[in-house]
């Protein structure tokens, strides 16, 4: 399997991460990716990812915020008294909202939340990041059966105008668009710990894009307002959404449960491609998780995803979200793709 990667990625160092009234030491930072990619390195073949056109990444995110990411750092920093980096302090109620003119009122109307704080370097690695989903993406639209995205910055959290947690650009969103108009329809599965709030939004009313995604209950758990059972889309796409909420503590078994449901729905849709939203957060030591899942149980849930797509011929884009600082991380990746490639060749 190719694993798409870039170097880029380092330059969104975070040094800001507001969390219960504190600023604390950011969890998603430059060394997670090179984790993950040391631990695949020396079984997949890396590539470097191409250069695409914006009109891929606008596919999924409006003009008006891909405005805003590209200059709103160098805006920010030309306020009397900035910070190093962009923490919004002021937030719209959006549903009637005006987007302002002035750099700190945007800050607010398209940052969503203190866990995406913008940096000097920030647009370019989110810009590199969604390169490399388009990469695989377009290695599996050009024949390839499946292709990794080692994507970072993260973009599951990611709104058509809005970051939030870690993300600014929504890969997997930016991926499905480009898989479209070769394969009609698309089914995206995400088993991140943390709902794919992003993804889910900008396909809500999308009858051609099945969105499912498996996480923890956000009843009491980030992102708080998305991710219940009762969400399922609106109009042409009501019924296109389903979530699978885990209570805190989930395992391998109520995990492995939940994907298998999954894969039914994924089924009875019978979409073109399927993309996989890969979180390993929901690993028992993650720092920012609170399921019990082992690193078996990623080879597991690769396995799972591998023999399906195996036994439909149904071409594959894998696209990294969480996972974060601990000792098993890259091991899981590694089980993940692993079982991936054992049950789908």
């Amino acid at each position: 399997m190719d694993v798409v990667f870039s170097e880029e990625h380092r330059l969104h160092d975070p040094i800001s991460f507001l969390v219960r009234g504190q600023i604390a030491a950011p969890a998603e930072v430059p060394r997670r990716a090179e984790v993950l990619h040391q631990a695949v390195a020396g079984d997949h073949a890396v590539v470097a990812p191409a250069s695409f056109d914006d009109a891929c990444v606008a596919r999924a995110h409006s003009a008006d915020y891909l405005t805003f990411l590209e200059g709103a750092h160098r805006r920010w920093s030309e306020l009397p008294g900035s910070g190093p980096e962009i923490l919004p302090n002021v937030f719209p109620s959006r549903p009637q909202a005006s987007r302002p003119e002035h750099i700190v009122g945007q800050a607010g109307y398209h940052m969503g939340d203190g866990a995406c704080p913008i940096g000097a370097g920030t647009w370019k690695a989110a810009r590199a990041s969604a390169d490399v989903a388009l990469t695989a993406a377009d290695k599996v639209r050009n024949g390839a059966s499946h292709a990794f995205a080692l994507c970072r910055p993260p973009g599951h959290h990611a709104f058509r105008d809005m970051a939030a947690g870690f993300c600014f650009l929504n890969n997997v969103a930016i991926a499905t668009e480009h898989m479209l108009p070769t394969h009609g329809r698309a089914a995206i599965v995400d088993f991140d710990v943390h709902h794919g709030n992003g993804t889910q939004a900008i396909f809500w009313e999308r009858e051609d894009v099945l969105f499912i995604s498996i996480h923890c209950d956000p009843t009491n758990f980030y992102p708080f307002f998305w991710g219940y059972a009762h969400e399922r889309g609106e109009g042409r796409g009501t019924g296109a959404t389903r979530n699978l909420p885990l209570a805190p503590g989930t395992d391998d078994t109520g995990f492995l449960e939940a994907l298998d449901s999954a894969l039914e729905t994924v089924a009875a849709f019978d979409p073109g491609v399927l993309l996989v939203s890969a979180g390993f957060d929901a690993q028992e030591n993650d720092p920012l998780g609170v399921l019990k899942i082992t690193t078996g149980g990623f080879g597991r849930v690769g396995e799972r995803f591998g023999a399906f797509a195996a036994e439909r011929d149904l071409p594959s884009v894998l696209v990294q979200e969480g996972g974060y600082l601990c000792d098993e991380l890259g091991a899981n990746l590694a089980a993940f793709l692993a079982g991936f490639e054992t049950t789908r060749g």
